[in-house]
């Protein structure tokens, strides 16, 4: 099944990627597998507390470096946790520390972007305005920080979350230079429009996270419409996005079943060869 798509995503305008749980081994492995057949590779990095470590060592680094170098690879890190101050609005918190040695561990592989959550959770359902503003300064300098560290606020992409209203980090945002991430199976997931959420965000979008909705989401496209899938894509052809598409699933199932019906869209209205 792979050969059917095999090195196809070089005809799409944005970079076809995949994240580096696709079969049940390492990242580095994972890695292996995925050379040729995406652009680029989300690291996965959720367990850096000692004991459960799966950020890649410098030998394993060097080995990723130079499988990107051969084949035209880029990278995407996710951190860990969700970004915040500590409670009282000091820097020194667990989900930074994490932040810093991810980034601090593969700055050598020049990320496309560092994809992040900001924790939010804490004023969410709250309408006491200094509250809100309280929480957007924080999350400002949580931004600032961790964008000194990765080379400058624009490697960092915040990742719109589900269950937050489309507009919840936009305050922030107009603060900082910061790109996005648009994950858009949580938009689907919220009952929200992903193309007229990307009409307002593409400018600053680095990444683009999809996988389709059944039950939960990040299950294969295969579960997606076909015409809300052809909607999005659309748009991105549309708007000549030259930014990464991860298919943010996590079997070899739903990636092969995902690319399938990626190319099934993005091919159905091309001429044959032959024409």
């Amino acid at each position: 099944m792979a050969a059917v798509f095999l090195r196809s995503n070089m005809t799409y305008p944005f970079r076809l990627g995949a994240t580096s749980y696709v079969v049940p081994a390492d990242i580095l492995t994972n890695v292996r597998y995925l050379a040729g057949k995406v652009l680029d590779v989300e690291l996965v990095l959720f367990e850096v507390d000692d004991g459960q470590n799966n950020l890649p060592g410098k030998a394993e680094i060097a080995e990723l470096a130079a499988i990107a170098r051969g084949c035209d690879l880029t990278y995407t890190v996710h951190l860990p946790l969700d970004l915040r101050l500590a409670d009282d609005g000091f820097p020194r918190h667990a989900s930074l520390d994490k932040a810093r040695r991810v980034i601090d561990g593969t700055l050598a592989l020049n990320p496309w972007a560092y994809v992040l959550h900001l924790d939010g959770k804490a004023v969410l359902n709250l309408s006491d305005p200094e509250s809100l503003l309280r929480w957007r300064d924080q999350a400002v300098r949580a931004l600032e920080l961790v964008g000194q560290w990765a080379g400058g606020p624009r490697r960092l992409a915040v990742e719109n979350l589900e269950g937050y209203p489309p507009d919840f980090y936009d305050p922030v945002l107009e603060r900082i230079a910061v790109s996005r991430t648009v994950d858009v199976g949580h938009l689907w997931l919220d009952g929200c429009d992903p193309v007229a959420y990307l009409k307002n965000a593409l400018l600053r979008t680095r990444v683009i996270h999809i996988h389709g909705i059944e039950g939960r989401d990040h299950r294969s496209l295969a579960k997606a419409p076909r015409e809300k899938l052809k909607a999005v894509l659309d748009e991105l052809v549309r708007s000549e996005y030259r930014g990464v598409v991860t298919l943010e699933v996590f079997s070899e199932v739903d990636f092969l079943t995902s690319c399938a019906a990626v190319k099934a869209v993005m091919h159905a209205d091309m001429p044959s060869p032959e024409q």
